[in-house]
């Protein structure tokens, strides 16, 4: 089995597993895994790593309207360097402080390749869903979308500065809290925006009618794709920007932007079926682990 098709079957067997996080009482709970080869390009320092793989479980806490509590990692490499070590937990704890929860520890263990498994916990006695869509609802997204696949570009030009200060997001937690009172569903895009609505399609049993001119595209992206093809690309199907989309009634979307502390764009519609861009289908692409 492939990625997807592995999850819909964790999905079948553990039903509490099929949203951004689990939910038991009023406390959400999420887990990620990260590999050198395939989510940490070359020069991307132990700092950003440690940022990233903790700040993609707090995604996921975002993702539910929760207020984030902790996060730990599980930090393996060949062999253990201090100030590597040192600098992963400062990042580790940095991105904890940003979102106002705490970095609390880990485990270490030796591994054949770079990785770390992060797992976040948060509290809402009112978690938003992927499964509450409705058609006629709006569709919006936070932020900007294509920073990282930009960063992507800048690692393979060397220039790890600017790269690793892209792949430093910010998790919309704070944002995920103040618009969970006015959406109807939401989750986050760390698959991509276009996997991200066709997620949230299947399990709203809905469609999507989206516009190209209206995502929100990341500045860098426009220095770094050369077509417009490569915007598309970069836009739509690269992932891992974790920003939030979620569907929301038209009534409630200017006190959604009000209450956010970051941009909010509309970017189409909730319709009966089928997910499109522009009027045609929009392929249910995204990133993909182990790719």
């Amino acid at each position: 089995m492939d990625e997807r098709e592995s999850l819909a079957a964790v999905y079948e067997w553990v039903p509490d597993a099929g949203d951004d996080a689990a939910v038991v009482d009023d406390l959400v709970f999420t887990t990620d895994m990260l590999h050198q080869r395939t989510d940490f390009p070359s020069g991307t320092t132990r700092y950003t790593a440690g940022w990233r793989a903790v700040g993609a479980s707090l995604s996921d806490i975002a993702a539910m309207g929760a207020e984030a509590i902790a996060a730990v990692a599980v930090y393996a490499a060949p062999e253990f360097h201090p100030e590597e070590l040192h600098v992963f937990i400062e990042g580790a704890r940095d991105v904890c402080e940003l979102t106002g929860s705490r970095y609390v520890g880990g485990d270490l263990d030796q591994h054949e390749e770079f990785t770390v498994a992060s797992s976040a916990i948060g509290r809402t006695d009112a978690p938003t869903l992927r499964s509450t869509a409705s058609p006629g609802d709006a569709v919006g997204v936070t932020g900007t979308l294509g920073r990282t696949r930009a960063a992507l570009r800048l690692f393979e030009q060397g220039a790890y500065d600017r790269a690793n200060a892209r792949f430093q997001f910010e998790p919309r937690v704070r944002a995920g809290q103040v618009l969970a009172p006015h959406v109807s569903a939401m989750m986050d895009s760390s698959d991509g925006l276009a996997r991200s609505l066709h997620q949230l399609a299947e399990a709203s049993n809905c469609g999507f009618a989206i516009e190209w001119d209206r995502i929100p595209i990341d500045e860098t992206v426009r220095e770094m794709a050369t077509t417009d093809t490569e915007e598309h690309e970069f836009g739509l199907y690269t992932g891992e920007d974790f920003e939030l989309v979620f569907t929301l009634c038209r009534d409630q979307i200017d006190a959604a932007r009000d209450a956010s502390p970051v941009p909010v764009s509309i970017v189409g519609e909730v319709t009966d079926h089928e997910v499109t861009i522009d009027g045609e289908p929009l392929p249910d692409r995204g990133y993909t682990h182990g790719r």
